[in-house]
């Protein structure tokens, strides 16, 4: 099924792509690096930082909805940069030095990051998901991660949270639509997850389900795709350092609007298989029947890799609108990331596995 408001023109930003989910709020919080080389968020009065932060940032949106100015910097670091200048932006080069996998393009303001989305199980205008996230409750909430792996489990989202050190990631984000956006994450690799969970040998994919719950998600009242929603990816592709969970967003606590509390985060791809609201992870070993591949094959393949040589059937992919820029510029292969993931696909006809 395709979208019944679809664009007439690439820019036009009617298609869905992406998902996000709603706004968390949150008291004063600071990640710090520890003298073992670990990042710990720290929250006042708590003594165990991590999972109490993200818990009190899951309480605050039942009260505040999807209103932002209440959310604090999670990522000042000390010493680093003066109080002023990290409030600023706490993603500059003076106050956060950029790390291997950082791209130095200027960070999308938090206002657009936030209130700009697809997440479909909102609703299908870039307005919704900002307007009505406020009925999502990410507490309590756990990720079943079950099929192929030796220690199959159910894990609370705090528990989850805490087996890994948290990391920032400044990452492209291009929008099968022709438009994206940079945006600061901070989360785990997937590789990390999928390592502790032992695979089997059997395993050659990782499905991902988001959250099926139309009281929550307005949007699952209506057909417009088939529910919930599911995304997949190549083992391979899933252990590739890039690859990322994210938890929060601009050294925040991730909104609903942005896919709260756990969010699949690939670059290279298009935004559409970064899910949301990821509630199931399940190891396969056939390959997965993902949602939009699903709703229109002939247009949304399984990979979905950033290819400006590979139109669109309705719009090319040569270009993009960086959000808060005015004009297009080039889009790049693999969205810019090509040195680090084109031998994965070194061997494959890109054109047909799109």
């Amino acid at each position: 099924m395709t979208d019944p408001r679809t664009p007439g023109e690439p820019g036009t930003d009617r298609r869905a792509s992406e998902l996000h989910g709603a706004e968390s709020h949150t008291p004063e919080s600071q990640v710090t690096d520890t003298p073992d080389g670990q990042r710990r968020i720290l929250t006042p009065g708590t003594p165990n930082p991590r999972r109490e932060f993200l818990r009190s940032a899951a309480l605050f949106t039942a009260t505040a909805g999807a209103l932002g100015g209440g959310l604090e910097l999670l990522t000042r670091r000390p010493g680093v940069g003066s109080a002023e200048a990290q409030a600023a932006d706490p993603f500059s080069r003076a106050v956060r030095p950029l790390g291997p996998y950082d791209t130095d393009e200027k960070v999308t303001p938090y206002q657009q990051a936030t209130t700009y989305n697809n997440f479909y199980e909102f609703g299908t205008d870039k307005s919704d998901p900002a307007r009505l996230a406020g009925s999502l409750k990410t507490r309590p909430w756990t990720v079943r991660i079950d099929g192929e792996v030796r220690k199959p489990q159910t894990v609370d989202i705090d528990t989850l949270q805490s087996w890994f050190p948290l990391e920032d990631r400044i990452y492209r984000m291009r929008c099968v639509e022709g438009w994206s956006m940079v945006m600061p994450w901070l989360g785990f690799p997937l590789a990390a997850l999928i390592r502790r969970l032992e695979p089997t040998g059997k395993a050659k994919y990782v499905q991902f389900t988001a959250l099926l719950d139309p009281k929550q998600f307005p949007g699952q009242r209506q057909p417009v795709l088939k529910w919930p929603y599911v995304e997949g990816l190549r083992l391979d592709e899933a252990l590739h350092p890039l690859a990322f969970m994210a938890v929060g967003l601009h050294g925040r606590a991730l909104p609903g609007q942005n896919g709260a509390p756990l969010r699949l985060v690939v670059p290279w791809k298009y935004g559409f298989k970064n899910i949301k609201s990821v509630v199931r992870i399940t190891l396969t070993e056939k390959q997965p029947q993902t949602t939009w591949a699903l709703a229109a094959p002939q247009e949304y393949g399984f990979y979905a890799n950033v290819n400006p040589a590979v139109p669109h059937p309705r719009w090319s992919q040569a270009t993009e609108r960086r959000i808060g820029e005015v004009g297009r510029r080039k889009t790049l292969p693999f969205n810019g990331y090509a040195d680090e993931v084109a031998g994965l696909y070194r061997s494959m006809d890109l054109r047909k596995n799109f």
